[in-house]
């Protein structure tokens, strides 16, 4: 955009902004679009009697270009280093089956699934026990801020959540809390504002739908980790006491076979390759689960 005509509200500078951002990770757009919604509004507020449009003319020379601010944030995002490597922009030569035992994201995503049934048991319960509270008591005063303050945690905790899936599945969610309502906005608006935000609700859903995924990515993830241990170490105590306890009831041929030398290598190597099977489909679950936080958690 050209600083000769620059955007007369701040909505179009933000637009342009994002625009300018467009391909980035929605965290990053998030954030770019935080900061400067924060920083002009508080231009344009102490200045109250000058036009929005001179104020933004001016803020522009000193803050910078939709264009410009943009190119920082790029900068700055290509600078930061993080637990996991960066996204290869170019095609490059996949690792192959057995490389996943060296991706960290596979070992972050298979602790994401561990903790999710911790995380997912809390946001449950706290929503729906908070939120059924807060609605009950609407009909006193008290419930007015007990409203203000259940939405205010949605955005906490969604906020949390999105520190973890960064921290652990490595996508880049946004790292500061969206601005709060105006100081002088009613409390009434301060309600109408977030039950008329998209987000309040997508959130909402979100921490509600961590119960369920929480169960099966535990369920997945537990199951992963004590099969193919499972099946290493008896296979291994089998080949050195020579008494295995690896047991097929219902299919005698399978039973002996395991109880042979040749059987329990066997039975050693399936153990081996779960392994690597189950850090591929922790990758696959972590992957999947970003880009649900993405679209429900990430305010653009």
């Amino acid at each position: 955009m050209n600083i000769a005509h620059p955007p007369e509200t701040v909505r179009a500078y933000l637009d342009a902004l994002q625009g300018a951002l467009k391909g980035c990770s929605p965290g990053l757009i998030s954030d770019a679009l935080a900061d400067a919604e924060e920083h002009l509004q508080g231009e344009i507020a102490s200045k109250p009697n000058l036009p929005e449009a001179d104020v933004l003319a001016s803020v522009i020379e000193t803050y910078g270009t939709p264009a410009e601010i943009a190119e920082e944030y790029k900068s700055m995002e290509a600078s930061i280093s993080g637990p996991f490597p960066k996204q290869e922009p170019k095609p490059r030569q996949h690792p192959g089956f057995f490389g996943v035992i060296g991706d960290p994201r596979a070992y972050g995503a298979l602790m994401y699934m561990l903790l999710s049934l911790v995380t997912g048991i809390f946001y449950f319960t706290w929503t729906v026990a908070f939120g059924s509270i807060s609605i009950s008591f609407l009909i006193f005063i008290i419930g007015i801020p007990l409203m203000l303050l259940f939405l205010g945690s949605i955005r906490v905790l969604s906020h949390v959540e999105g520190r973890i899936v960064e921290g652990l599945l490595g996508v880049r969610m946004p790292r500061r809390l969206p601005a709060g309502a105006p100081v002088d906005e009613t409390i009434w608006a301060r309600i109408k504002d977030a039950l008329g935000d998209i987000r309040t609700w997508s959130s909402l859903l979100y921490l509600l739908l961590m119960l369920p995924l929480g169960i099966l990515y535990f369920v997945l993830a537990i199951v992963g980790i004590t099969l193919p241990l499972a099946l290493i170490g008896g296979s291994l105590e089998g080949l050195v006491t020579g008494r295995s306890h690896i047991q097929f009831s219902d299919a005698p041929f399978l039973d002996h076979i395991f109880h042979t030398a040749p059987g329990l290598i066997l039975a050693m190597a399936v153990g081996v390759l779960l392994i690597f099977l189950v850090l591929h489909l922790a990758k696959g679950v972590g992957y999947l689960h970003g880009r649900i936080a993405e679209l429900l958690l990430v305010r653009l």
